[in-house]
């Protein structure tokens, strides 16, 4: 004998099925519906949602079964909102295997099978472009290009304004505090290089940009007139030791070890070695 609780008999003979939409997306899930369900079945659409809730516990062993409402069409008349379920590909797959297997259902559950992997293999494969978003996309990119250029002017002007105010500076120091001798606190710009290319294994090329680089910009302590005959009384800018000392450290404490002799720092452009020694005192790029 046949339990008419499990199964739904089909009222008509099995033909072309409607070409609505069988499965869709429901956020990044690919789903179906009892009302798709009951159409493509021959199958009234309260049956379908009564079988979903004789066998909701069956069907949520395969994830949430989601129940959403339709509004009443326009000009409807008669009858309200019309209640139904979302079903991902285990559930529906499932529930028709509840139903009795007529042709119709056997025809549809070929077409339903097909219509999910058809929705997998779109959303696996990229969609081709149309000329028209082909065109958007390259209008984005050059919109993009322009603004990361401006950008980068803007920036450069920054730098170079920054430049023109140390100079200026330097001008200033050179007019009205010239030492006819250097103080043992300070040191020029030839003895930095020594001393911390020593200490710390830099560059001159790199201890020169940090010199002048914002933030690390160092204020001369004043300019020493050089007593050398070939020198012809020119000066030359002195910085406080204390002052060189204090910005080196705080740079290398920036710096990150990026390869076994390179290392890499925010304001610097590119790489530049560093030596093994100052290991504790920078952290290991990730």
């Amino acid at each position: 004998m046949i339990d008419h609780t499990t199964l739904i008999e089909s009222r008509r003979s099995p033909g072309p099925a409607p070409s609505t939409d069988l499965v869709t997306l429901s956020g990044d899930t690919a789903v179906t519906t009892t009302l798709v369900m009951a159409e493509n079945t021959d199958n009234e659409h309260a049956s379908v949602i009564k079988l979903v809730r004789t066998y909701l516990t069956d069907l949520e062993e395969f994830g949430l079964v989601r129940f959403e409402i339709r509004p009443r069409s326009d000009g409807q008349h008669g009858g309200g909102d019309t209640e139904y379920a979302e079903l991902n590909e285990q559930q529906s797959t499932l529930l028709l295997t509840y139903m009795r297997n007529s042709d119709t259902v056997r025809f549809f559950k070929k077409r339903l099978v097909r219509a999910f992997f058809d929705m997998r293999q779109r959303l696996i494969k990229p969609q081709s472009l149309s000329p028209a978003e082909m065109l958007l996309q390259m209008a984005q990119l050059n919109l993009e290009h322009e603004r990361r250029l401006a950008a980068t002017e803007q920036q450069q002007a920054v730098q170079a304004n920054e430049l023109h105010r140390i100079d200026a500076k330097l001008e200033q120091v050179a007019e009205s505090n010239v030492w006819t001798s250097r103080p043992s606190n300070a040191e020029g710009i030839t003895h930095i290089v020594k001393r911390l290319g020593a200490k710390y294994g830099l560059s001159a090329g790199i201890i020169h940009e940090v010199m002048r680089q914002a933030p690390f910009t160092i204020k001369p302590a004043g300019m020493v007139r050089n007593e050398h005959e070939s020198a012809k009384g020119a000066t030359y800018a002195v910085y406080w030791v204390a002052d060189v000392n204090k910005v080196f450290a705080r740079f290398v404490s920036e710096c990150k070890r990026v390869s076994a002799t390179q290392c890499s720092h925010p304001y610097v452009k590119g790489r530049f070695k560093l030596n093994r020694e100052l290991e504790g005192q920078m952290p290991f790029a990730s």
